[in-house]
């Protein structure tokens, strides 16, 4: 006996047993709609989707090329038409995840209205986003399982066994929408207990992968804009464990930390770190500190002075307060930032770089991996990087190198639209093609995700329809630039009712009203057009 035909049985038996009051209670819709409702909580989901993740996590120590993926939504509806093209373009959701982005949380969703990515939007706005993510995904499950369940009604109708058992089949086998979310937590908003409140809403909402970075909260910027201030590592792990902590009271014991350091990007610091004895954490978090040896005559009044090996040390303080780090010492704050979160409780790393190239990153990761061998990164191909320019500019250094003639290419223009038909061109874009593939072979790389795709794309398509229609084009900006290709692709969203819930509210109030019930499903719906 299949699911779904157990499921209506167990429900035929409780209503059975509270006697003809239920009779009219259809045991097969009941069944229905709990399949169409399989997940009852944001904790049923981040149990669900922590343990997916960790599986994947599993699979990729085995083989790199069992990378994942995903794309920054910002809404609702956004995430839900990506995972509903991705089951209709590759047939799977397994191995694509959803990411949730701060700087699209302050820039979008603020009611303050658009912010920079500095965490002054509201806190509860990130779990709020979450929550209305998996509704949308929630919901999208309902629609194509509401769709299943009425070819199954059309096949019974028609006598047809053949085709009534091929569609239980695929309701058994159902596929959920709902999928993974690595939720930015930005710097925690706040101390470690701030830092646990708000983990909780975003762990109850449903995430089961928190992103934590070791920026100061009231100091926070993008990871890919200047001014980043790093905090020492005890008050970092203190945050890590706040997370850890809020999972686990939770019930989600498997969920997952992402830690992010932003230190390759960051030269200042807000505070010297506590040391016990020398080399301890705070001792090596102070030893890139830029300093210049004093004496006791040669001190300032409100000098701070750090007593190193005998000598006496003044940090350079500016006058923001701040303390500078040693130039040139990025990369090795990195790594260190990456092995210490690493040994206290994180599960994956995140690298905020300044350019997307494959032998940087793997630089760090060989030399994280000598101590942490199974360490593995998220890893942001950011749309702050010019990846056209980035990597035309990396063919044209590596054929340099190699002795080919570069003559013909100035490496400063090379972005210009001029050398797209070029063969140094086409091996940029072959690169490019490949990053994700090559990166998680040689970089250690997880997972690769956009931070902000979906800002762009929505931008970039608002403009070309305002363009046409606002112009000569007229209704054919919308008719050939959208609705055409939205039939011919076979986009969901066509039948835009459909997308919003009606179909589903049919079939509810066939359920509870039956032959009276008024559905707007008729032949007078114009959404029979498509």
């Amino acid at each position: 006996m299949s699911n779904y035909a157990n499921t209506a049985d167990q429900a035929g038996a409780v209503i059975a047993q509270n006697g003809p009051s239920w009779s009219a209670i259809s045991p097969e819709y009941v069944a229905r709609m709990r399949l169409q409702n399989r997940f009852k909580t944001g904790l049923d989901i981040a149990r669900y989707t922590a343990k997916l993740m960790r599986e994947d996590m599993a699979a990729y120590d085995k083989d790199a090329s069992q990378y994942t993926q995903s794309l920054g939504c910002w809404h609702g509806f956004i995430g839900q038409q990506k995972l509903i093209a991705i089951k209709k373009h590759h047939g799977s959701t397994k191995r694509r995840y959803l990411y949730l982005s701060g700087w699209m949380v302050a820039a979008l969703r603020s009611e303050f209205g658009p912010l920079p990515d500095q965490s002054m939007h509201e806190k509860t706005a990130v779990s709020s986003l979450i929550e209305e993510l998996y509704t949308f995904l929630r919901q999208a499950d309902a629609r194509e399982l509401g769709g299943l369940f009425r070819e199954l009604d059309a096949a019974r109708s028609a006598k047809d066994a053949a085709r009534e058992k091929q569609v239980l089949s695929r309701i058994d086998n159902f596929e959920t929408h709902v999928v993974p979310i690595i939720a930015d937590i930005d710097a925690g908003f706040g101390n470690a207990e701030a830092t646990y409140l708000l983990a909780k809403k975003m762990i109850e909402a449903g995430a089961c992968c928190i992103q934590i970075e070791n920026q100061v909260s009231d100091e926070k910027q993008c990871g890919h804009q200047d001014g980043k201030v790093t905090v020492p590592h005890e008050d970092f792990l203190a945050k890590i464990r706040a997370v850890r902590y809020a999972f686990m009271e939770l019930g989600v014991d498997d969920g997952v930390i992402v830690a992010r350091t932003d230190s390759l990007g960051a030269g200042l610091t807000k505070q010297i770190a506590y040391t016990r004895e020398p080399g301890d954490l705070g001792d090596q978090y102070n030893s890139f500190l830029d300093c210049e040896e004093v004496t006791p005559d040669t001190m300032k009044n409100g000098d701070v002075i750090i007593n190193r090996g005998g000598k006496l040390l003044r940090p350079k303080r500016l006058p923001s307060n701040l303390f500078q780090f040693r130039s040139g010492t990025g990369e090795d704050r990195c790594v260190l930032d990456c092995i210490t979160s690493l040994q206290h409780g994180a599960d994956l790393l995140w690298i905020e770089t300044e350019k997307p190239h494959i032998g940087q990153i793997k630089g760090m990761v060989d030399r994280i991996r000598a101590v942490v061998p199974n360490a593995k990164l998220v890893y942001n191909n950011s749309p702050s990087f010019n990846w056209t320019l980035n990597f035309r500019q990396q063919v044209f250094d590596a054929w340099s190198k190699d002795g080919i003639d570069v003559s013909a290419y100035d490496r400063t223009k090379l972005m210009s639209a001029d050398y797209d038909g070029t063969e140094l061109a086409k091996e940029a874009d072959r690169r490019i093609q490949s990053f994700q593939r090559d990166a998680s072979r040689d970089a250690g790389i997880f997972h690769h995700l956009i931070t902000l795709p979906t800002y762009h794309t929505a931008a970039l398509s608002t403009d070309n329809l305002a363009k046409g229609y606002f112009g000569e084009d007229g209704m054919l900006a919308y008719v050939a630039g959208v609705q055409r290709k939205e039939i011919r692709e076979g986009i969901a969203c066509v039948k835009h009712q459909n997308m919003s819930g009606s179909d589903i509210g049919d079939d509810h109030k066939e359920y509870f009203a039956g032959e009276a019930a008024l559905k707007a499903g008729g032949i007078h719906n114009t959404m029979n057009q498509f």
